[in-house]
């Protein structure tokens, strides 16, 4: 919304920074690299250093002295806020450069969430609270089973086997 209707210049920067370093993650993914190279992250965070830079800079505070009828924190502008976000959160944004198992975007996540909401909105609610923890048992089950890779007719079918098809936890 910053680049199609405030023309921010540095938010599309951004957008192209950041699919860069996805690019080049999958990249190295793809060849068997299990990291980026010390020049590569350096260059990336440079770039993404200076880009937060130029939006700061692009989006000043408003001025010091506000009308003395307001009290409070001075109002900032959505790229203004945006822009400190990115400077704040920097290590949080960019983990998917320095660990190749955590994702480049939160998609299966909210996946996992909007099937609870489309319930919701079908249904209005749950009948009993009991309903509602077997339902997100049972949508807990199958999201694990098919981020594993696994079969999910099968695992379902083994539920009501005396082999119930158990996926692997790992320790966190």
């Amino acid at each position: 919304a910053l680049v199609e209707n405030d023309q921010q210049q540095w938010a599309a920067l951004m957008i192209v920074c950041l699919l860069s370093a996805k690019q080049l993650v999958a990249e190295a993914y793809q060849a068997g690299e299990t990291e980026l190279s010390v020049e590569q992250l350096q260059r990336i965070h440079q770039v993404y250093d200076a880009i937060v830079a130029f939006g700061l800079e692009e989006n000043p505070l408003p001025d010091e002295h506000p009308p003395p009828v307001k009290r409070g924190r001075r109002k900032k502008t959505k790229a203004r806020n945006l822009a400190e976000r990115f400077d704040k959160h920097q290590d949080a944004i960019l983990r998917f450069v320095h660990d190749f198992k955590v994702p480049f975007d939160n998609n299966l996540a909210e996946r996992d969430i909007r099937m609870m909401k489309v319930q919701q909105k079908i249904s209005g609610s749950f009948r009993s609270w009991e309903g509602a923890e077997q339902f997100c048992s049972l949508r807990t089950y199958i999201s694990t089973i098919r981020k594993q890779g696994l079969n999910v007719w099968e695992a379902l079918g083994s539920l009501f086997d005396d082999n119930v098809l158990m996926p692997q936890l790992t320790p966190v």
